[in-house]
């Protein structure tokens, strides 16, 4: 039996009872991607969390929304989200919203959320747009099985070791990343996962929505002719399942060395410490996996 859905809930009053925190979607770009819903509560709190005040005022601007706002951002909801718990515990309804999308989904709300949750307050989401689940919707990949893993560390060692630990996924990857960092995390995809089939969303529903796609090879060839900007997800396939197909990072050491010696005209010292960063190893280490293989060679 189909069940009719409720298209009201409207707020419960609040009179000194205890209140009610909503975690409410935004536009990620086009300010028409919000629901009838979350413009109603919106208007119906009694105070707005908001990670950067100013753009969420943009927001309410544009659909005659007159509630009060208040910054809650990862540098102070240590201290505010403790203050916002005891004003929802006096009866305060209060909604939390990010600059873009879902708030906690790789952005500032965590800490709020559990500390309502242990208070016994009510948290109600009100589902909105999302950028990874647009992009997966529209990248081709196989998205049955899909993996969320947000920013990847932003320093190279770590992203490194971050990916090395997805090497053997058999599920589509999706990351989040910063367009100044993009061309080293492509790198480190390559060199870590290997040469899979990727695609780059830049400014999902805003005005210069792209998407490019192809190898990780291709796509960087493509990205260093040019300027890089705007919110950027990155979908990497599965790894291949033909038979006989290895990555780099699968393929022996030495055998990668002397790729690298060939196309970039390293020695071999050289290139030993390109192909032991991109896997995430020491130059010492590299060097001994290097010696062993030699020695096991016939």
């Amino acid at each position: 039996m189909r069940v009719k859905p409720q298209l009201l809930d409207p707020l419960e009053p609040a009179n000194g009872s205890q209140g009610q925190l909503y975690i409410v979607g935004t536009p990620i770009g086009n300010l028409e991607d919000i629901t009838l819903r979350a413009i109603r509560v919106l208007k119906e709190v009694d105070l707005i969390a908001c990670e950067d005040t100013r753009r969420t005022q943009k927001l309410l601007n544009a659909y005659k929304i007159r509630t009060p706002t208040v910054s809650y951002h990862e540098h102070n909801e240590m201290t505010r989200a403790p203050e916002l718990v005891i004003q929802m515990g006096e009866g305060s309804r209060i909604a939390l919203v990010t600059d873009a999308g879902m708030p906690v989904v790789s952005d500032p709300g965590f800490r709020l959320v559990h500390l309502a949750v242990r208070h016994n307050i009510p948290v109600i989401p009100v589902p909105g747009a999302s950028a990874f689940v647009a992009v997966l919707a529209a990248s081709g990949l196989p998205v049955d099985k899909f993996r969320f893993l947000g920013f990847l560390p932003s320093r190279g060692g770590q992203r490194r070791k971050a990916l090395a630990e997805l090497k053997d996924a058999t599920k589509t990857l999706v990351f989040y990343e910063a367009p100044h960092r993009l061309l080293e995390m492509l790198e480190d995809v390559r060199g870590v996962l290997g040469d899979r089939e990727t695609v780059i969303a830049r400014e999902v529903t805003k005005l210069h929505e792209e998407f490019l796609r192809g190898s990780v090879s291709g796509l960087l060839e493509q990205l260093k002719k040019r300027a890089i900007k705007g919110e950027i997800t990155v979908l990497v396939g599965k790894m291949a399942e033909a038979e006989g197909t290895a990555t780099p990072a699968e393929a022996p050491l030495r055998k990668e060395i002397s790729r690298v010696m060939a196309e970039q005209g390293l020695d071999e010292r050289g290139a030993l410490k390109v192909v032991a960063r991109a896997r995430g190893l020491s130059r010492s280490a590299a060097y001994r996996q290097l010696q062993m293989e030699k020695s096991a060679q016939p």
